[in-house]
């Protein structure tokens, strides 16, 4: 048998990076390979909604790889601050991803597979057709899940035919209606009052290094932006904590309807990394607040323009 490999998304893992892993672990699997998908974190609202619904066991969480293995294959990611603590000590042999490519390199080759798709499961949705291995029913709806929750059910500009194409194709052979599951499955993960600030703040955000600016964006789904808002004194006062333990120039909370497609960000940083902020995503900053009406994704419409400001 070959040697074992681990298959993870990134920290703060959300549903198609859980989803992504286990999908392309069961391919690489039925392909030759001996692997196991892992999360790096506990699931957040949405994803254990989607395990639930489905009956699915969600995959064992690690923090760090401590020489259980000597490889590993990433979905959903390649910037090694994403990524499990130990990454260096690794040989990375395949990368599934959708995001730019950064603060990545290999001292040896190895798969890497890239495209600008809405979400990661689609790449794998693809890659099961090409390689022609069936699609069981559980993962296939993890993966519909996936897309649901990368392409907020369809509505993000990141969404590309290809997704779409995926998500009728995994909801047939997972026998859900995804149009009424998908928003089912959106507000599930919308309700926010059991988690603190703190939680809320960590739940799904990514660190990037911006031409040696440390950012930090994280996300959370509401139907309720003013609601949220109520606890801003307090995600401010965790930020600002965030920022000087961490030595982040700038964190921006996104705090987007999933309704109506717009989003509030809560902003704190330095005055120079705020200022491209506001010239990055043409708004102001207010009382810590800035309007960023039409903004549903971090990936495309919040990374790239200030990855070009820094």
């Amino acid at each position: 048998m070959p040697e074992k490999e681990l298959v993870f998304g990134h920290k703060n893992p959300d549903t198609d990076a859980v989803s992504a892993a286990i999908a392309y672990s069961y391919l690489q699997n039925k392909l030759g390979y001996n692997t196991e998908a892992v999360a790096l974190g506990e699931p957040n609202l949405e994803t254990k909604f989607v395990y639930d619904h489905f009956d699915v066991k969600f995959p064992r969480v690690i923090s760090a790889i401590d020489g259980e293995v000597k490889k590993v294959m990433l979905v959903d990611h390649n910037e090694r601050q994403q990524s499990v603590s130990d990454i260096d000590t690794v040989e990375v042999t395949h990368v599934v991803d959708h995001h730019r490519i950064a603060n990545f390199e290999t001292d040896l080759p190895l798969y890497y597979r890239a495209e600008p798709l809405g979400c990661v499961s689609t790449i794998v949705w693809k890659m099961y057709n090409e390689s022609e291995v069936e699609i069981p029913e559980k993962i296939a709806a993890i993966m519909a899940s996936s897309i649901i929750s990368d392409t907020l059910l369809l509505k993000s500009p990141t969404t590309t035919d290809e997704d779409r194409d995926a998500l009728k194709d995994l909801s047939k052979i997972a026998g859900i209606d995804y149009e009424t599951y998908g928003l089912e499955m959106l507000k599930a993960g919308t309700n926010l009052d059991s988690k603190s600030t703190q939680e809320l703040i960590d739940m799904d955000a990514k660190s990037f290094d911006m031409n040696g600016t440390s950012v930090r964006v994280a996300q959370v789904n509401t139907v309720d932006v003013d609601d949220t808002l109520k606890r801003e004194a307090d995600f401010v006062k965790d930020i600002k904590a965030e920022n000087a333990d961490n030595g982040y120039n700038l964190f921006v909370l996104l705090i987007t309807n999933i309704l109506t497609s717009d989003t509030t960000g809560v902003v704190i940083g330095d005055d120079d990394a705020i200022s491209k902020f506001e010239t990055a995503l043409n708004t102001k900053v207010e009382d810590n607040k800035a309007a960023l009406p039409g903004v549903v994704s971090r990936k495309k419409q919040v990374v790239p323009p200030l990855n070009e400001q820094f």
